[in-house]
């Protein structure tokens, strides 16, 4: 099979062939990655961040950087391991987009100005309360804001670097740079348009799935298991198959996602119940509804989709006017359904059987999900 420079040892001896991703091969990947991580840090970190003079910097990447499901990472090692075998330098590629999601959550905490992240003080939180603890001239939130945006510019750059010093020859790089150019744009242009995904505009549930698909969507699933697998010399064929199944599970992980926003509790997902209805976001849940509900349903939701002031009652009574219309049912046929299409692409190439099994035991982790 083609593939980058030979070798098996290091961080992949854990997880064993490709036919052997049973039984704890996730948490064997993500531990992989991790090392990975955390060994590329220890480098950069000492060469980089104390020229920062913001001390806790360093500890605030690797909170977040530690606390992650390697979801990203683990779908481009699997599209490594449709073409491929086992190899520490693919691990170190598929560890690449840790920091690439680091960059992305940092960047979106400050945009939706999200006081929590994974149930600790998000990163520009974490930073204005250390400007203001020092008592630092200016704003501690104008700080926290630029500090975090800043360290997620430099997360941006790792996410590239670690990729191109991964260890995969230069040729197999090349094969994978266009499609991981296309996930970047397509996450900068979702975040554009998420600025003005408000629930007073009334959006329609198209242009909310399209913000989704971009946003998330590709950029979870579709566009690293696209890149693992070019890397990892596949044909086109089990790509643009591989490519498919990561649309329909990134959207049903978008749409689980979504959910959780509406329903989630604080104790699993980090954050207040509720939290997209606070921040008035224009989520699929909520675009849904809205189509779904009567007409007296309907004017009771635009009272609180426009609302300027939402206190605590108000979103639960949107919580459960949303469960009233029916639409986590609704929104549960929409995951089943795309996590079927998923499945029935996968079966249409010739994929390794524990490769299919383990593509089919993500795509049920990110539509099952409880955080």
């Amino acid at each position: 099979m083609p593939a980058g420079r030979n070798g098996t040892t290091g961080h992949t001896q854990a997880l064993g062939t490709a036919d052997r991703l049973d039984g704890p091969w996730q948490s064997s990947v993500r531990e992989s990655v991790l090392s990975a991580v955390s060994e590329f840090l220890d480098s950069r970190c000492a060469q980089s961040l104390p020229g920062s003079r913001v001390d806790i910097a360093e500890n605030v990447l690797r909170s977040l950087l530690a606390d992650g499901k390697c979801l990203r990472s683990t779908f481009l090692y699997l599209g490594w391991l449709a073409g491929a075998h086992p190899e520490s330098a693919a691990i170190r590629a598929a560890a690449s987009l840790e920091f690439l999601h680091a960059f992305a959550l940092m960047q979106d905490d400050v945009m939706d100005g999200s006081p929590m992240r994974r149930g600790r003080a998000s990163a520009h939180r974490a930073f204005e309360d250390w400007h203001h603890r020092r008592r630092l001239p200016g704003s501690s939130a104008r700080f926290g804001e630029s500090a975090a945006i800043l360290l997620g510019d430099l997360c941006l750059v790792w996410a590239e670097q670690m990729l191109r010093e991964s260890g995969l020859a230069d040729d197999v790089l090349a094969r994978a740079w266009p499609r991981y150019d296309a996930m970047r744009t397509e996450l900068a242009v979702g975040q554009f348009a998420d600025l003005v995904n408000d629930t007073s505009v009334f959006p329609s549930l198209d242009d909310v799935l399209d913000v989704a698909r971009r946003k998330s969507g590709n950029y979870t699933v579709r566009r690293p298991l696209e890149i693992g697998a070019a890397l990892s010399g596949c044909d086109e064929p089990t790509v643009s198959a591989l490519g498919d199944y990561g649309v329909a599970v990134g959207e049903a992980f978008q749409l689980r996602d979504d959910l959780l926003g509406v329903f989630g509790q604080p104790e699993t997902t980090g954050k207040p119940s509720g939290s997209d209805l606070a921040a008035r976001k224009a989520t699929t849940v909520v675009v849904a509804a809205y189509q779904l509900g009567s007409s007296s349903q309907r004017r009771h939701l635009e009272q609180l989709m426009t609302s300027t002031d939402l206190r605590d009652d108000d979103i639960t009574r949107w919580q459960c006017l949303i469960a009233e219309i029916g639409t986590v049912e609704w929104m549960e046929q929409l995951i089943d359904r795309r996590l079927a299409w998923a499945l029935h692409r996968l079966d249409s190439v010739s994929l390794d059987g524990g490769v299919r099994s383990a593509l089919a035991s993500m795509a049920a982790a990110c539509t099952e999900r409880v955080a």
